[in-house]
């Protein structure tokens, strides 16, 4: 037999002289719309003394959000349900790999950037609170009602990782991060400033919502919160009966209904589809979000927040101690508030680390 070939990286005899990186950036002019975003326009918040000869800007994002503690600890941190016993529940990290799936099909029908779209939605939530909304809601409470997920998110990649390096990703990521969340309001907002400075930012804002309004309902009807008799007709009607068939209408009408519109690319998912999507979304917050259920553990979680950001913030010696065992930087007072060193630690915690941490703090230790 004859020996195996060793497979080699094919040059083009044009670019010799230029890198794997270069010549992917000269191709993604072929096959990205003109809407479309070309990573070789792509900037960073502070330049970098080393270019990476393979990878682009935002295939380098991408990487370094996965690389990141931030990312890691989103596998320990709540999506709807505290804590479930079920193995087949989501959890903040599997609602990001699904807001990144759904992106990049989306970004892909239409010719856009799938590494901008997947290095957003990657890093969307690294700065949600553990307990899910109930610990951003508590943070709201006692650290500033101007707190939001998304914003944190943004400081731990500005900030927070590296020990306080930060993870210098590019101002379109950043953008999209901090554009990503929408709460209540417009699933596809027109407020100028409100929405992220690309299409594929705003795709991330869709495919965030197209996760979480079909997984949390998928996750409800798992606990038993709901029964499917539940679920409004119309719903049924014109997103489908399973999981699958939601999530494909959706994405399907949005690059259908999309397009250009005045020289812009304005994304739309349908009448039918996006009143459908408001009555189910306010179903959820209804029946699923605010039930008893749920929202009783919320009031227990915000509990264990309040605790530990009151005694945290009156021992700087306790804090400096957990900072440093989540490798973070320590807090400066000559640079920030402790409250803010204090609110950048519980919102980077784990479910169980908080839970830890609280008991530890608050619980008697049993003789033995």
């Amino acid at each position: 037999m004859e020996a195996k070939k060793k497979r080699t990286i094919q040059k083009n005899p044009l670019n010799e002289n230029l890198s794997i990186r270069e010549q992917f950036q000269i191709r993604e002019k072929s096959f990205i719309s003109e809407y479309g975003t070309l990573s070789a326009n792509a900037t960073r918040r502070k330049e970098e003394e080393h270019i990476c000869n393979i990878r682009t800007p935002f295939q380098l994002d991408r990487d370094r959000i996965v690389y990141s503690n931030s990312f890691r600890r989103l596998k320990y941190k709540t999506q709807v349900f505290l804590s479930p016993l079920g193995d087949h529940y989501r959890t903040r990290l599997t609602h990001t790999l699904e807001v990144a799936q759904i992106a990049r099909n989306i970004a892909r029908a239409m010719h856009l950037n799938e590494d901008l779209v997947e290095a957003i939605a990657l890093a969307h939530d690294l700065g949600h609170t553990p307990f899910g909304h109930g610990g951003e809601t508590a943070l709201i409470e006692i650290y500033s009602p101007h707190f939001s997920h998304a914003y944190q998110s943004l400081r731990v990649v500005d900030s927070l990782e590296n020990s306080g390096k930060g993870l210098n990703l590019t101002w379109e990521v950043r953008d999209g991060i901090l554009k990503h969340s929408k709460g209540f309001g417009n699933i596809i907002p027109a407020t100028p400033g409100e929405t992220a400075i690309t299409v594929e930012g705003r795709i991330v804002r869709v495919a965030d919502i197209i996760a979480y309004l079909n997984h949390d309902l998928d996750d409800a009807l798992r606990g038993k919160v709901i029964l499917s008799t539940d679920v409004p007709d119309i719903c049924i009607k014109k997103l489908g009966k399973t999981h699958s068939q939601r999530a494909s209408i959706m994405i399907e009408q949005l690059v259908y209904n999309s397009g250009p519109q005045n020289g812009e690319f304005v994304l739309d998912m349908g009448q039918d589809t996006f009143h459908a999507m408001i009555i189910l979304r306010k179903f959820l917050y209804d029946k699923v979000y605010r039930s008893p259920a749920v929202h009783n553990e919320f009031i227990k979680a915000k509990k264990v927040i309040i605790g530990l950001y009151n005694y945290l913030l009156n021992d700087p010696g306790a804090l400096q101690k957990e900072l440093e065992k989540m490798e973070m930087a320590p807090w400066d007072p000559s640079k920030n508030v402790i409250k803010r060193s204090v609110c950048d630690l519980i919102a980077s915690m784990t479910d169980r680390y908080a839970m830890a941490l609280h008991s530890k703090i608050f619980l008697p230790n049993p003789l033995v």
